[in-house]
This record gives C-alpha cells, structure tokens and sequence, in this order.
C-alpha cells in the first residue's frame, strides 16, 4: 500500500510539473534485491541455464566431429530456450514490481512465447533507424568531400557527428538494451513498446542514464558477494576433501565446477578410481552452484529494469502516444 501511495505521489509530483521524482526511482532500483527472493523466476533461470548450457555444449561436441548441421540446430535451440525462459522469468518479475499476483511458472513461459517476439520486433526497428542516421551521416561526410563548400560543411558535419554519436550510444546502453524488454513485459504491444522506447530516449534519458549505472552497481555488488562466498565456501569444501576424506587430487581440481569448468584427464589410469569418482561428482555439485550464483545477479537485474521502466513510464496525467497501441 505504501509503494501505491509513493508511486502515485511521485506521478502527482511531475504531473505538476516539479520535476523527476529522484528519491523513489533510486528507492526503486535498489528494491531490486526483492528479486533475490523470487522462487518462481529462480526456477526459471536455473531450468533456462541448464537446458542452453547443455544446448551449447552439445553444440560445440557436433561442431568438433565436424557435424556442422546439428551444431547450428543445437546452438539455434540454445537460444531459444535462453531469450524465451529470460523473458519468462522478466514477466514474473515485472508482475511483482507491479504489485498484482505473480504468475505461475508454466503460465510465464506460455506468455512469454506469445509476445516475447515483440522484443525483437523494436530491437528491429531501432536497429534501422540508426542504419538510417548513419547513411544520413555518411552523405553529409560525402557533401563534405565537395569542393568550395565542402570544408564549410564539415565545420558543422564534425561536431554534429560527435554529438549524434555520442546520444545514440547513451541511449542504446541506458534506454534501448536494459528496457525494451521491460516495455513489452509490462503489456504493450510492438507499436506500443516501440513507442514507449522512442519516448524514453527524448524524454527521460539523463534519469535512465543514473539510473541504469545504479543497477549496475547494485548487480555488479550482489555478482561478487556471490562469488566472494562460493570461492571461499570451494576451497574449504576441496581442502578439507583433501586432509578428511583423503581425496588424492589437487583441490583446484575438486573447485572446477564451482567457475563453470569441466575436469580433463589425460590418463585416468594414473589417478585413483575413487578420486575420478569424487572428482566428478564434485564437478555435478560444483556446475549446480555455479548455475545458482550465476542466476542471483540476474534476478536483480530483471527485477531491476522492471522498476526503472515503471519509473521512468509517463505519469498519468502525461502520454506518450502507447494507448491503444496491439
């Protein structure tokens, strides 16, 4: 209830025209840690990784016994299952960051194949329009080329190119990848989401650009702690493998799952039949951690778009040509 009265307090606040609401975007952003708690979109993310690693894997097996069709079958199934079950688990976190009732798993992933495809569709369409602004640059460099009028019109062509060069990369990084995805999980259309994102890049991009960077830092923070405490938590768990169970193998080798790598050996013949044996199954556990820590920081992230783009989004009183919008 009290999200509900800030939020519609801050919409209040630009309404009337005093400005962007700094204090609850940035209250937002760092709500994103709520999103270590999200079991449904956990499961999500973990089922996502798995099944795309394995993809990839089985991918680069086919592409070394020179097997190249299945190699791009498994690698096109990789993706697949990566940008499908990532969209899943955003409509789950956006309905949290929305306060209605978060969807079930399987309900998620059956909305999310019915319209994360739009994500692509603005992606397209942004992606020509800056093809569009550099052919219109690269004829302004070839007029430049003229002589007589030519250096004159570089004078201005120079300092147009910096500037325009400049805004499309902030707002490719701060608008264009953390948040269209965001504008399609909320419910808008394609037109609407393509809207929604043109909107953001002139009217909101200095407070995506800070706020963009706060979740990163936010995400960046949540990745190391979780690295710090697996690689602390790995290496006592390989020593004392070592010094109490007697393991005769180096405890690097019982951390490589942990870092998302396999064990190879050489000559199995040289090493311990039950040493290969805790050797692999400290790998499976390993590679199930791994997966776990990889998937924290991405739950923040999700979650953290999620409220900069409700954040951001036009108060009430405001538009930005979306109603209505298929």
């Amino acid at each position: 209830m009290s999200d509900e009265i800030d939020t519609l307090g801050g919409a209040s606040r630009r309404r009337n025209g005093a400005g962007f609401d700094w204090g609850q975007a940035m209250g937002r952003v760092f709500s994103s840690l709520e999103g270590l708690r999200e079991g449904r979109a956990l499961y999500i993310l973990l089922a996502t990784f798995c099944g795309a690693g394995l993809a990839g894997a089985s991918a680069q097996a086919s592409f070394g016994r020179d097997e190249l069709a299945w190699a791009v079958g498994q690698g096109a199934a990789g993706l697949f299952a990566a940008f499908y079950g990532v969209n899943a688990a955003g409509l789950v976190m956006m309905d949290r960051a929305m306060g209605r009732p978060p969807r079930e798993v399987m309900q998620a992933v059956e909305d999310a194949l019915g319209m994360a495809h739009r994500v692509l569709v603005v992606l397209a369409c942004m992606l020509a329009a800056g093809a569009l602004v550099a052919a219109a640059l690269g004829g302004l460099y070839w007029l430049s080329g003229l002589r007589g009028v030519g250096p004159w019109l570089f004078a201005v062509v120079a300092p147009v190119t910096v500037v325009v060069i400049g805004l499309t990369v902030v707002a490719g990084a701060a608008v264009l990848a953390p948040l269209t995805a965001p504008t399609v999980w909320s419910g808008l259309g394609s037109i609407g989401a393509l809207r929604r994102v043109a909107w953001l890049m002139r009217r909101r991009l200095l407070p995506a650009t800070v706020l963009t960077a706060a979740l990163s830092v936010a995400t960046g923070l949540v990745g190391a702690a979780t690295s710090g405490l697996v690689l602390l938590g790995g290496r006592v768990m390989a020593e004392a493998s070592v010094w109490i169970i007697g393991v005769d193998v180096p405890p690097e080798a019982l951390m490589a799952g942990l870092i998302g790598r396999g064990v190879w050996v050489n000559n199995p013949s040289a090493v311990p039949a039950e040493s290969l044996q805790y050797i692999w199954s400290a790998t499976i556990g390993g590679g199930v951690i791994f997966a776990v820590a990889l998937v924290l920081p991405t739950l923040v992230y999700l979650r953290g778009v999620c409220e900069i783009h409700l954040a951001l989004a036009p108060a009430p009183g405001q538009t930005d040509s979306t109603e209505g919008a298929a």
